[in-house]
This record gives structure tokens, C-alpha cells and sequence, in this order.
């Protein structure tokens, strides 16, 4: 029985523990709507780290206010943020386990309600919403226009990202990742579907994939040359004319270029139109693509949800790690119990729990 999940990786300055990383998960639970994480963040994530994960991964968390998938979405634009994301932080890395962030801006797909909310599309001002940006005025279908950013407007954003990054670093965080894929800003860049510009940022790849190599570029500058940085990609946009396969290995190769160090490769979240065929380890050949093509190792994400899947997939090479959410929100433990069910022994059980030891799969 192999145990490559449980195998160390290295990334620049970084080592750790394990392949099973936790994905960002949104949570919209900053109650004062002020960007503002709290108890229930550090509940949520510090017990994946106690649960035996390799790092543990915030939402995504935007880097200026009208930036935020929701009003209750986290943030890192000022110090206050900063210093609570330092107690967690500090209890992540108390069990173990590197504590990463993801950088993002929504673009068109911001100021929205809650997933669990009644209302849908859009949150008006009167309930605390705000005028949306994108690269183009192409509205995401249910969701007001967003107005058009100028290119002063992209270097702002750009700033703000490296002012996030070293806010990160002040926290104590130890990976970086930049959100260009879901929908979300840099991503409706890289997709002619959302972005028409005529400018340089728009129109050829080269063109689109332009702010997200600067964004690269300002967020390495701030955290220094030790720091990993990675980037998520969506591999393909499932619809036509749209962000591919193809376009998403050329970018990985020169996000490689300008010094990101893993991929993370989802898919669609451009277009609600797009037709996707979901099923257990659904994106993990857009993973293996992306690592063969551009020589840039990647974490695969979706449906892996069982510790001999997630094994074959490390064990075999079709990704360097697994990226895991619902199975960790249903079982925090499941690293833990991945370790059992494929007799890898690890040394971080917490001591606390040792009359419950996890011997063997569950049922």
C-alpha cells in the first residue's frame, strides 16, 4: 500500500506535512459585514488543521471592500483584519498545519446574497451593496452591469493584492494563492466571454492573461522570494468561445514565468449556462494537463471525497495535491482517517483525542 498522500512537499521555503490540502470554502459569516473574520472562522479552520491536514486554505478573501462575493464575505484590506487573522494563524500552525490564504476579487460577481439567502442576484445599496466592476460592461447573467474598469482602476487593484500579500505575511501565513478562476475577476479577464476590451487588456491571450500576470508579479514582490504563491484556474469555462484547456496550460506556463509555484485547477463558474458533467474526481484531468503542459505542479480539486481516490491520484502523478472541501465540512477528521485506511502512520493525532483513536475507515 502506498502512501504518497502522506508524503512532505516543498514549495520554495515551505515544507508540508501532507498532500491533503483544505480548499477555500466561503462561509459568509462576517456578520458586521465588515470583512472581519471571527470565531466561527477560527472554529472552521482550525479544526481541519486539528484534524491532520497539510494547509488549510481561507476563503476567498477579498482585498478591497466592494471586492467581497457578499456583504458577509471576508476581507484583508486594513490592519484590524490583519491582526484577527493572526489568532488564527497562530492556532493553525499550533496543530501543525501551514495556514494559507486566498487573495480574490469578485469583479461582476460581487455584492450578491448569500448562498443560503432567499433573495438572489444582486444586493441592493439600501441593504449594503455596491456598484460592481469588471473588464468589461458584460453583466454574469441575473446580476447587475458592472462598470467597466480603466486601466488606472486594474493598477489599483493590482496595489491592492500586494497590500493584501504583505498583510498576509504580517499575519504569519505561509501560502499565498490568487483567485483567477470561478468567475471572479481575473478570470472574467482571461475569458473573452466576460472580457471585450480593445485595450491591453483584452482581446488576444496574451492581452487577457495580462492582469493576472501583473497581479503575479506584485504579489511575489511583496511576499518575497521564500513564500510559495499559487494560483486557482478554472481549466475551462464547459462553454464555447470561451476560457480553455488550452488557454489555461499556455497562462499556468508563464504564471510558472513570473514566479507562481502551484497551480490549483478547478473549472467553470464563468457562465451559469455552461453544461458540466460532475462526477467523483471530475477535474482531475484538467490538473494533470495543466501539470504536463506547463511544468508547474498542481493540486486537483472536486468530488475526492475517499483516502484511496485521493491516494491515486498523488501516488500516480496526475497531481501533486489534493485539494479537499465537502468531505472535510462533513468529517474534519478525514485526514486522520485517510491515514488509517491506508496504514500511514502520522504523529500529529491530537493527544487530546486519544481515547477515540481512528483505526479504521468509517462506515
Amino acid at each position: 500500500m502506498t502512501k504518497a498522500l502522506f508524503e512532505e512537499i516543498t514549495l520554495r521555503g515551505l515544507t508540508v506535512r501532507n498532500r491533503i490540502w483544505v480548499t477555500p470554502m466561503c462561509q459568509y459569516s462576517a456578520e458586521q459585514q465588515d470583512g472581519m473574520p471571527g470565531d466561527w472562522h477560527l472554529v472552521h479552520l482550525g479544526s481541519f488543521a486539528r484534524g491532520g491536514a497539510g494547509a488549510v486554505f481561507t476563503e476567498a478573501t477579498a482585498v478591497v471592500p466592494e471586492g467581497r462575493i457578499s456583504p458577509q464575505d471576508l476581507g484583508l484590506w486594513n490592519d484590524a483584519q490583519r491582526d484577527e487573522f493572526a489568532r488564527i494563524v497562530r492556532f493553525i500552525h499550533s496543530q501543525g498545519a501551514a495556514a494559507g490564504i486566498q487573495l480574490a476579487h469578485a469583479g461582476r460577481k460581487a455584492s450578491v446574497f448569500r448562498t443560503w439567502d432567499e433573495r438572489r442576484g444582486t444586493v441592493p445599496a439600501a441593504d449594503g451593496g455596491w456598484t460592481t466592476v469588471g473588464p468589461s460592461t458584460v453583466a454574469f447573467p441575473g446580476y447587475d452591469t458592472p462598470a467597466a474598469l480603466t486601466a488606472g482602476g486594474i493598477r489599483d487593484i493590482t496595489e491592492a493584492f500586494a497590500a493584501a500579500a504583505r498583510r498576509a505575511m504580517d499575519a504569519g501565513f505561509d501560502l499565498v494563492e490568487i483567485h483567477a478562476a470561478h468567475g471572479y475577476l481575473l478570470h472574467q479577464f482571461l475569458s473573452p466571454l466576460s472580457n471585450t476590451r480593445t485595450d491591453n487588456y483584452g482581446g488576444t491571450l496574451a492581452n487577457r492573461a495580462r492582469a493576472l500576470l501583473e497581479t503575479i508579479d506584485a504579489v511575489r514582490g511583496a511576499v518575497g522570494d521564500g513564500v510559495p504563491v499559487l494560483v486557482r484556474f478554472s481549466g475551462t469555462d464547459w462553454a464555447d468561445g470561451g476560457w480553455t484547456l488550452e488557454d489555461t496550460q499556455t497562462v499556468a506556463r508563464w504564471a510558472a514565468e513570473h514566479g507562481a509555484d502551484l497551480a490549483d485547477i478547478s473549472t467553470g463558474g464563468n457562465v451559469p449556462s455552461a453544461r458540466i458533467p460532475v462526477g467523483p474526481g471530475y477535474q482531475v484531468p484538467f490538473a494533470t494537463a495543466v501539470r504536463t503542459a506547463a511544468g508547474i505542479p498542481t493540486a486537483a480539486v472536486g468530488l475526492i471525497d475517499e483516502p484511496h481516490q485521493a491516494e491515486q491520484i498523488v501516488a500516480t502523478g496526475l497531481a501533486d495535491v489534493v485539494m479537499v472541501g465537502r468531505e472535510l465540512l462533513r468529517d474534519p477528521n478525514f485526514p486522520l482517517r485517510a491515514a488509517a485506511a491506508l496504514g500511514a502512520e502520522v504523529p500529529y493525532a491530537p493527544k487530546q483525542y486519544h481515547r477515540a483513536p481512528i483505526t479504521r475507515p468509517t462506515a
